[in-house]
């Protein structure tokens, strides 16, 4: 067996934790990103490569057997998504033939490549997928390079959205005196930050190939709509509920079924999530 080297492309948010995730369990990993990072929890463990990875040799990748691609654009536009997603994904799908030591890519990629908008369910088998915004049609044609430069050792994972301790948007509407009117139906899903960084940690770390899925819906078990959402949340923080907006009566949004083995979640659902997240706060 070859030694295992990983490689983490992106040092956000998520890209961060998860190098520190494999650090901890004294992976071999490195971390690349354009800028400085210095906020490793194992310095000794993690080493860190400043650079573009449009820029990235064949060489350079040589020695990493499994590498994460976790990005976002610099701008939430369709160009700015053309540089990152696209441009890395086709830039790597490059080099494959190179890259003889790789057993395993991931791209971290996003629900959002799912168009469907009238309450519809999706799971992992939903086809065809037809992405309505450009942005999200972007991450698909990234999601496609990948998959057609490196074949099965291609693995994409799609987030909903994410939310967690430091992310706390629906907490501060909830608390919000003079709240705007909420759809009647508009069906959202979740997955908790923390959650999402062991996800991937798992499928990069997986051994047998045999028990890796080439796709993965990175949500929790519990789809809700916002309205019910927003009342369960002011409830909590003794604020006055959201009303229904009579305007907005239609079944919107979609509910995903995650393929997430349930064992891998700390936070099933969006309420024992939120629940850890009130606990927090109070902490």
């Amino acid at each position: 067996m070859i030694n295992q080297n990983w490689l983490i492309i992106g040092q956000g948010d998520i890209g961060v934790p998860v190098t520190n995730t494999l650090a901890q369990g004294n992976l071999a990993v490195t971390g690349l990103a354009r800028n400085e990072r210095s906020h490793y929890a194992l310095d000794d463990k993690a080493k860190f490569i400043q650079a573009d990875a449009l820029k990235l040799s064949a060489e350079q990748l040589q020695a990493f057997t499994r590498i994460a691609i976790i990005v976002t654009p610099d701008e939430y536009s369709t160009s700015g998504y053309n540089n990152s997603y696209l441009a890395i994904c086709q830039h790597l799908a490059q080099l494959a033939e190179q890259l003889t030591e790789l057993e395993r890519i991931v791209f971290i990629s996003s629900t959002g490549v799912y168009g469907q908008d009238n309450g519809e369910w999706i799971d992992e088998y939903t086809a065809p997928i037809t992405p309505k915004r450009d942005a999200s049609k972007v991450i698909r044609q990234a999601e496609q390079a990948l998959q057609s430069g490196f074949g099965d050792k291609a693995i994409v994972i799609r987030p909903s959205g994410i939310y967690g301790r430091e992310r706390l948007m629906r907490l501060r509407k909830a608390r919000e005196t003079d709240k705007e009117p909420i759809a009647a139906e508009h069906w959202s899903n979740r997955i908790m930050d923390r959650d999402l960084v062991a996800i991937i940690a798992k499928v990069l770390t997986i051994e047998a190939p045999e028990s890796i899925k080439p796709l993965y819906i990175a949500t929790d078990y519990r789809p809700v709509t916002t309205l019910e959402l927003g009342i369960w949340l002011s409830e909590q923080v003794g604020a006055e509920p959201p009303t229904v907006d009579q305007n907005k009566t239609a079944v919107t949004g979609k509910r995903l079924h995650s393929n997430i083995p349930l064992a891998w979640l700390t936070y099933p659902d969006w309420q024992v999530g939120y629940q850890d997240i009130l606990q927090h706060q109070q902490d």
